[in-house]
């Protein structure tokens, strides 16, 4: 029996289900909330990602997180975000300033 690779949106879906957020569809993108916080949820690319919401949130395989994180720097968009870099049974986050974050 061969491999079973899950979706990235429902990695996603998983992802922030398991850290407490209600998750929805919305569109091409799921929507996570928790108390006052919305959560934009994507897989697409940061050039063709909606940009409405403060919160953005992009879901990566691992090999492309490193990318999307350094375009995500050099358009600075007027959002907060971060990168999920998720492989093949766990999963990283990369933010804009990940190196002055609380640790959780």
């Amino acid at each position: 029996m061969g491999a079973v690779s899950t979706s990235l949106v429902e990695e996603a879906r998983t992802i922030f289900t398991d850290l407490g957020y209600e998750v929805t569809d919305d569109g091409d993108e799921l929507r996570a909330e928790r108390k006052w916080r919305t959560v934009h949820v994507t897989t697409a690319e940061p050039e063709e990602a909606a940009s409405h919401g403060n919160l953005r949130c992009f879901v990566t395989r691992e090999e492309s997180a490193a990318d999307v994180r350094e375009r995500l720097l050099s358009v600075e968009p007027d959002y907060d975000w971060a990168v999920i870099s998720v492989d093949e049974d766990d999963y990283r986050v990369l933010h804009p300033d990940a190196d002055v974050l609380p640790a959780p």
